[in-house]
């Protein structure tokens, strides 16, 4: 306290700086370059999603990890058998109406044949699916289009259509479109504004890239959101993709750096004016001459050589390499093992622990695709092959034949001993059943049953008995009891 002039004055107190709650909303040098923030998610989108899938289609197209992960995506959730039906249709009592889910299951195997389920006629039901996964883990999104009345035997087909034909950058608040879709009171798409042609296609001489206005109910656009707000889909190796770039210019420096250090090259040097050069040849004055195994070279008076011997690979280029690479994996949700091919020091337990975490997102993905596109476009088949009659079954009852369960592709076993043993000990105890270890193998229960009866029966024929026969014969009566 001080006075001026007679009067006191008191010194106002600094404002105590609270500490924060939370480290991660620090301020100060070390957190200068967090800047984060509060938009939604497809103002975000809507900026960057155009270069952030054209680099990672590059990646896909170059980079060996990238090609490999789109691999995995395919093979896992699709597989080489895809994702089968098996239709539940059951009649007022209760019972599964055999026939007519045999006839159903017969009709859509047909469809999904090459030439009939595709409006270009020239993939089957299995090259959409894996193409769809591909497609999203590249571009992040894809839009398959039901086209009803189709010319084929049942009157529908698919038509895949790449998220550029969705132009991110059209909106118009006026009609409520955002990012290229119509959307109604409650944020529910109505509408998809679609170019007619690709806008990238620059093989054509003449391009029609006006947009056509597309009910909802024909388009499914699948993605998975990163946020509630998102409208639009990122690709999935957005977070992994700085990595993976710096990455395969760093392998690529080191192997040129092999190269060259493989190769023992070096420099000429002039000391004086003397002496005459009588080498290979000669650029503008400078030697030039190719290394020969086992050749030595007298080089002439006044001529000297300094050898250029890069040091590459660098010792810890692998170690360095694998600590990258895992970090990678964790952007892209697969064990470094399988992006990486690298088994080395690997012991079985953490293998397995690292395949059961893996399976359990290609198993989540399954599930998703049955849930957003495989059950609508079912229904949307059926309606039109009862309509069309490819189907001969009455239309009045579509109600109770739409009931679709599916069958995705199953992985070994880990250990096959151990996990049968359990298998057998879960079904005697009364843990699980026989159709719920066929589901898990991607087997149906009652054509297994058959194919036992069958194979049964033909050794029977022939006079060949198995210690295993009576085990047979039990399961295949215990099918009613399942």
């Amino acid at each position: 306290m001080m006075k001026i002039l007679g009067f006191e004055i008191k010194r106002a107190k600094a404002p105590v700086r609270q500490k924060k709650s939370f480290s991660a909303a620090n301020t100060g040098n070390l957190y200068a370059s967090w800047i984060p923030s509060n938009n939604t998610a497809d103002v975000d989108i809507k900026r960057d999603l155009k270069s952030i899938r054209n680099r990672s289609r590059e990646l896909m197209r170059n980079d060996d990890y990238a090609k490999k992960f789109k691999r995995m995506i395919k093979s896992n959730v699709v597989g080489s058998q895809g994702i089968k039906l098996q239709n539940q249709a059951k009649d007022t009592n209760g019972n599964l109406d055999k026939k007519a889910n045999k006839t159903i299951e017969t009709a859509y195997k047909k469809w999904g044949k090459k030439g009939n389920c595709d409006v270009t006629g020239k993939y089957s039901l299995i090259d959409i699916k894996k193409m769809i996964m591909g497609t999203l883990a590249e571009d992040g999104e894809v839009l398959v289009r039901k086209v009803k009345g189709f010319d084929n035997e049942c009157g529908f087909a698919l038509q895949l259509l790449e998220a550029d034909h969705l132009d991110e950058q059209f909106t118009d608040t006026n009609r409520n479109i955002l990012m290229g879709i119509e959307y109604d009171k409650w944020n529910k798409p109505i509408a998809y504004h679609l170019h007619k042609t690709h806008p990238g296609n620059s093989t054509l001489t003449s391009r029609d890239i006006t947009r056509e206005r597309i009910p909802a109910d024909e388009i499914n656009h699948l993605f998975l959101p990163l946020r509630i707000s998102a409208t639009r889909g990122v690709p999935w190796m957005a977070s992994a993709m700085t990595r993976m770039k710096m990455i395969n210019g760093y392998e690529e420096a080191e192997l040129v750096g092999a190269r060259l250090g493989a190769s023992k090259a070096g420099f000429y040097t002039r000391n004086q004016a003397e002496g005459e050069y009588a080498g290979d040849s000669e650029v503008n004055g400078t030697p030039i001459n190719e290394v020969t195994p086992g050749e030595f070279e007298v080089l002439p008076e006044g001529w000297g050589f300094e050898a250029y011997d890069p040091q590459h690979p660098n010792a810890a280029f692998k170690d360095f390499m694998k600590v990258v690479l895992r970090g990678v994996a964790s952007g892209l949700d697969v064990s470094y093992n399988s992006l990486a091919n690298d088994l080395e020091g690997v012991n079985f337990s953490s293998l397995r622990s690292g395949i059961i975490e893996e399976r359990e997102v290609w198993k989540d993905l399954q599930k998703w695709l049955t849930e957003h596109l495989l059950d609508d476009v079912f229904a949307d088949w059926l309606d039109m092959a009862l309509l069309t009659q490819s189907v001969a079954l009455p239309y009045f009852k579509i109600d109770k034949f739409i009931a679709p369960t599916w069958m995705p592709r199953k992985f070994d076993w880990i250990d096959p001993l151990k996990d049968v043993q359990a298998n057998i000990l879960a079904i005697k105890e009364g843990l699980k059943t026989h159709s719920q270890l066929a589901a898990e193998m991607g087997m149906d229960i009652e054509e297994l049953y058959e194919q036992l009866a069958y194979e049964k029966d033909l050794r029977e024929k022939y006079g060949i008995t198995l210690m295993s026969d009576v085990e047979l014969g039990n399961i295949i009566e215990s099918k009613d009891e399942d």
